[in-house]
C-alpha cells in the first residue's frame, strides 16, 4: 500500500481526496497537515510538516501558498515526493518549486482534471490553425469563496493559446479603465466569482464573422481530487528528481 500525506486535510479538498485514499485499497493515509489541527479525522493531523517523523510516499497538497515553505523543505530533507494542487503561488514561488525539484521529484499542477488537460491540446491546436485573424478571450467561473483570481487554470489555458500565436502576447484582465480598440495581441481573461459554482472554464476565438468556444464544466470537485491521488500514485514511482505535470498522466 502506498502511505500518503494529505496537506490542507481540514480543507473542502483536503476532505475529498481523503474520502477518495479512505475508498482506495491500494492507498493508506498516513498523516495529514493542517495548521488548524483536528481531533475529528482517522489519522493524525500535524499543525507543520516538522512535527512529522513517520514513513510516507507521497504528499498531496491543497492548502494554501503560505504553506509552500514547510512542505519544499519536508519534501527536500525526507526525500518525499510532492503533488502540488494549490493554486495562486507568485512567480518567486513558483521558482521555488523549480529548484527544489532539482532535489525532490514533484508534480504541479494548477487544475488536476484529466478534461481539462485534453482541453488545454485542444487549445493549442486551435491557437495554431486559427492564428492572428481570430480574438482570444477567456472567461472562468467559480464561487464566492475562491480567493485568486483569475484562476490558475486561465492562466494555463492563456499560456496555451498564447505558446503558438507566432507573436508577442498580452494578458488583459480588466477593460473598463481601457478607452481603445482592442489589440492583436491581447488575450483576455475574464473571473466571475459567485455562489458555489465549482468551476467552469470557456474559451472564445472570435473572428469575423464566426465564433468558435471550447468549454470545461467541473460538476463536483471529486474530479479534481481524483486527478490529484492519481497523481501522487505516479510520482511515488518516480526517483529522479524533476518538475512532473498533467501530460505525464494524459497521454
Amino acid at each position: 500500500m502506498l502511505k500518503i500525506i494529505i496537506s490542507g486535510c481540514n480543507g473542502h479538498m483536503g476532505r475529498v481526496v481523503a474520502e477518495l485514499c479512505e475508498a482506495d485499497p491500494s492507498l493508506e493515509i498516513a498523516a495529514g497537515f493542517d495548521v488548524l489541527g483536528t481531533a475529528d479525522r482517522d489519522f493524525p493531523v500535524y499543525t507543520s510538516p516538522a512535527q512529522f517523523s513517520g514513513q510516507a510516499d507521497a504528499v498531496i497538497d491543497f492548502s494554501s501558498p503560505a504553506a509552500l515553505d514547510g512542505l519544499l523543505e519536508f519534501a527536500k530533507n525526507r526525500h518525499i515526493p510532492l503533488v502540488l494542487a494549490t493554486t495562486g503561488y507568485t512567480p518567486e514561488q513558483v521558482a521555488q518549486v523549480g529548484t527544489a525539484a532539482c532535489e525532490v521529484p514533484i508534480f504541479r499542477s494548477a487544475n488536476m482534471s484529466l478534461g481539462i488537460n485534453v482541453l488545454l491540446e485542444l487549445v493549442k491546436k486551435a491557437a495554431s490553425v486559427l492564428g492572428d485573424s481570430y480574438d482570444i478571450e477567456i472567461v472562468e467561473r467559480h464561487h464566492r469563496r475562491k480567493v485568486d483570481a483569475p484562476s490558475g487554470t486561465a492562466l494555463m489555458i492563456a499560456d496555451a493559446a498564447a505558446q503558438p500565436c507566432g507573436h508577442e502576447t498580452e494578458y488583459v484582465y480588466e477593460r473598463h479603465s481601457t478607452r481603445q480598440p482592442r489589440d492583436r495581441k491581447e488575450i483576455g481573461i475574464s473571473a466571475v466569482r459567485g455562489g458555489t459554482i465549482v468551476g467552469e472554464h470557456e474559451i472564445i476565438f472570435a473572428g469575423h464573422d464566426e465564433i468558435m468556444e471550447i468549454k470545461h464544466t467541473a460538476l463536483s470537485r471529486e474530479i479534481f481530487a481524483q486527478g490529484a491521488v492519481e497523481a501522487a500514485k505516479f510520482i511515488a514511482g518516480v526517483e529522479k528528481p524533476g518538475l512532473y505535470d498533467m501530460s505525464c498522466l494524459v497521454k
